[in-house]
């Protein structure tokens, strides 16, 4: 391995929430692949779905922070907090997101069937997280962290 990269084997706050969320994109696109019996190269890069790479990588950050400094550090409290909000924020704000851009694409499908235009760019609906989702993520980064320390 080049010396380069060494440092991110080093660094293990860095290395397991980017291993988690890195693994969490893998089973989104195996996951999605198996459920629709299609492959689904996009699921590999995209946000939403099954599990949450988001709640994996800041979970395996938190995790990995208390793990390397202590549960009452500082640093622990501040990681756990940003992973609190950010896994708020992927089942509130970006599901209702996601639940608005069903909507709107139903609308401008049906609108486009009416005046003979249907060459209207859908938006992305598959943005935010179900509960279980999150979970799936969170668990998923802890035990990343662990493994990684």
């Amino acid at each position: 391995m080049s010396e380069m990269y060494y440092w991110l084997w080093l660094n293990k706050i860095l290395f397991a929430p980017l291993s988690a969320f890195l693994i969490a994109q893998i089973m989104k696109g195996i996951l999605a692949s198996i459920k629709s019996k299609k492959w689904h190269w996009d699921r590999f890069i995209e946000a939403g779905g099954m599990p949450s790479s988001h709640s994996a990588m800041v979970t395996a950050l938190a995790t990995a922070s208390g793990l390397q400094y202590g549960w009452s550090s500082s640093l622990f409290t501040i990681t756990a907090i940003f992973a609190i909000i950010v896994m708020y924020d992927a089942m509130g704000v970006r599901r209702a997101a996601g639940i608005h851009a069903k909507i709107l694409n139903q609308m401008l499908e049906e609108m486009g069937r009416q005046d003979g235009q249907q060459n209207v760019k859908a938006l992305r609906e598959l943005i935010g997280h179900n509960p279980s989702e999150v979970v799936a993520g969170a668990l998923l980064g802890v035990v990343m962290a662990s493994v990684v320390f």
